[in-house]
């Protein structure tokens, strides 16, 4: 077994949640944001007309499919990371060369094996093994004698989630990983304008409101917290001094709420920061690539420039 490690110190998940609550700005890791119910509010996200990531990445990836496949190559490992609905990953499993297997990591147990189940019925020829993890965590990966090398599949625009220094780290921790010869294939959102941005993270319909309050819910669930979601309201807004989309749960009044006989309180106005997504040029990519000593071999976009999806490669 092979075993990933990225983070220096492993947290509980309770710890982070204190962690972060403590803070004088209050926030919580996004990761929360996607249990069962969470995941299933971001693939109707996905099909909304603001949200513009998804249906433009998986254009930009049906129409360059194979030529990323030709960079992934033959008897090639491939990982994802926060595989969702695993439905990404069908249109490279439709055109890769004798691969040497495929690992879907994803932290809801629950939405991974459902999806597995599914993708095994399509590709009963590829090996597919699920891990449930946090990708963010050390987690151990099986050893197959016919892997020739590992690439990471890391879709959307989830490397936003991370502050740039944190993406340094998080993608030196992947090139070791990968180890020489090996590849990164990973999906990165560009600059564009503020007003796209934000209808993105703030639809008329509110399903990203919903998502951004559950992620209350599933600490209630997880740790049998008492907070009301009630008095919460969803707030997203393009940071242009920082280059990231920021999201909250503003308080609407003074209150307080407990967490493993913890307790918090917030006055009227304050927020808990659930979720930041940095936007990125193509040239901030590539010089954060090179600090993690990845190669950019490959960029592939549509024809608006919203989005890109690259090749990188272990210098």
């Amino acid at each position: 077994m092979h075993v990933f490690e990225l983070t220096k110190k492993k947290l509980t998940l309770l710890e982070e949640v204190k962690k972060g609550l403590s803070k004088p700005q209050k926030e919580l890791p996004c990761k929360f944001l996607y249990d069962k119910k969470g995941s299933v509010l971001f693939d109707k996200i996905c099909q909304l007309e603001e949200y513009y990531p998804t249906r433009t990445e998986n254009a930009i990836m049906q129409n360059y499919v194979k030529e990323m496949a030709d960079y992934i190559g033959e008897k090639t490992l491939l990982i994802e990371y926060g595989s969702g609905s695993s439905i990404k990953i069908r249109s490279l499993l439709n055109v890769l060369k004798n691969p040497a297997g495929y690992i879907p990591v994803d932290i809801s147990k629950e939405h991974l094996n459902q999806s597995v189940s599914v993708l095994k019925k399509i590709y009963p020829h590829i090996l597919i093994h699920p891990i449930h993890a946090d990708y963010t965590q050390s987690f151990s990966l099986p050893y197959l004698k016919n892997t020739k090398k590992r690439v990471v599949y890391f879709p959307g625009s989830t490397i936003g989630n991370f502050h740039p220094q944190e993406s340094v780290e998080f993608l030196s921790r992947v090139a070791k990983f990968c180890m020489q010869g090996g590849g990164v294939l990973i999906g990165v959102d560009l600059k564009k304008e503020n007003s796209l941005l934000n209808a993105a993270y703030d639809d008329k319909e509110g399903m990203t409101a919903k998502f951004n309050k559950n992620i209350l819910d599933h600490l209630n669930s997880r740790f049998d917290s008492n907070i009301n979601l009630d008095n919460f309201k969803h707030m997203a807004f393009f940071n242009e001094e920082k280059g990231r989309i920021e999201m909250h749960l503003v308080s609407r009044k003074k209150l307080s709420f407990d967490i493993d006989e913890m307790s918090f309180s917030m006055k009227k106005g304050e927020s808990i920061w659930t979720e930041s997504s940095y936007k990125y040029t193509i040239d901030e990519f590539e010089s954060m690539a090179r600090q993690s000593g990845l190669m950019v071999e490959q960029v592939w976009t549509d024809s608006k420039h919203l989005f890109s999806v690259q090749y990188l490669s272990v210098a």
